[in-house]
């Protein structure tokens, strides 16, 4: 269903398990970002209607799992760190063309988001069936939910303002783009991505 080119290696989940702080740290900063994200989509663009109407609920969602998260930080006597660098992020934005017209970078923006939501529904899955904890395991099965459908949302709304054939040939860009940068990047159990 999400069409990721590289499936995440499942040592990373045991690595998380490990790491619990440091992953539930850096999930609330990406929900935190998440919200934030959505926000500026909605100023960048108010005259999209059903974009406004689609993604301002996604903010009001996305607060509630940093809520979430930050709740089970302090239910397991955990503190909530420092937010770091988000190397996976800054890549994909990197990777984003700039200029063209204002809907050429909707579209960019709308498929970064999509990517980084099927992503993120591919590692909650990993968490919902590898952690030990089942409370955990219930945790994140929650969160595999919402990020497919904030994915199949954005991928909706990119085909709604702009051609589709368009839109699936960048996405086919995007997905070959996060497959490679995935092989570059250091596997490691306190980031989400």
């Amino acid at each position: 269903m999400l069409g990721l080119k590289l499936p995440t290696d499942p040592r990373w989940a045991n690595l998380a398990e490990m790491s619990l702080e440091e992953i539930l740290t850096d999930h609330a900063y990406c929900e935190q970002k998440a919200a934030t994200f959505c926000i500026s989509l909605i100023q960048l663009y108010p005259d999209k209607r059903e974009l406004v109407e689609q993604v301002s609920p996604v903010v009001t969602e996305e607060w509630g799992h940093f809520r979430m998260v930050l709740k089970e930080l302090d239910k397991r006597g955990l503190q909530l760190g420092f937010q770091r660098k988000d190397e996976y992020v800054n890549a994909l934005l990197g990777f984003q063309k700039k200029g063209g017209s204002r809907e050429d970078r909707l579209l960019e923006k709308l498929l970064i988001c999509a990517l980084i939501e099927a992503r993120s529904c591919e590692r909650f899955r990993l968490l919902s069936e590898e952690l030990e904890d089942p409370d955990l395991r219930d945790f994140y099965h929650q969160f595999m939910v919402a990020e497919a459908g904030h994915y199949r949302m954005f991928i909706e709304l990119a085909r709604l303002y702009s051609d589709r054939e368009k839109v699936n040939a960048r996405w086919q860009e995007y997905l070959a783009f996060e497959a490679d940068l995935l092989k570059s990047m250091e596997l490691r159990g306190d980031r989400m991505h």
